[in-house]
């Protein structure tokens, strides 16, 4: 029989959990990133002072309330919303970003509903 010393097989664990960890978070990173297409950033994976990946994220281009295209603003809060909700497991901060798109594609209906009530007066 092959046995493995105690420290090899903590070893052993460790890289098995830096593996796990590794996909998991880099999955749901991905799912943020394909669904924000152009406007996300690159997929960062943070680590532990003991190399563990322990989370990550990637940046999403926020809407701007566009005055002048307030369909525009929406199109883009549509996106960011879809993307922060992507993941199969969406974090408190994927709730947080999501719910500040649908802050900003709130106001952007309302230009939008006022533009359509001048346009018909």
């Amino acid at each position: 029989m092959n046995f493995m010393s105690i420290p090899a097989l903590r070893n052993n664990q460790k890289q098995d959990l830096i593996r796990r960890n590794y996909r998991e978070i880099y999955n749901h990173e991905l799912a943020h990133k394909n669904a924000a297409g152009s406007l996300a950033g690159p997929i960062v994976i943070e680590k532990n002072s003991e190399g563990i990946p322990v989370g990550g994220h990637v940046s999403i281009q926020m809407p701007t309330l566009n005055k002048d295209n307030p369909k525009e603003t929406i199109e883009h809060a549509d996106t960011v919303i879809k993307a922060a909700m992507a993941p199969s497991d969406p974090s408190s901060q994927d709730y947080k970003v999501a719910s500040e798109a649908r802050l900003i594609k709130t106001q952007a209906e309302g230009l939008e509903h006022k533009k359509r009530l001048n346009y018909y007066a």
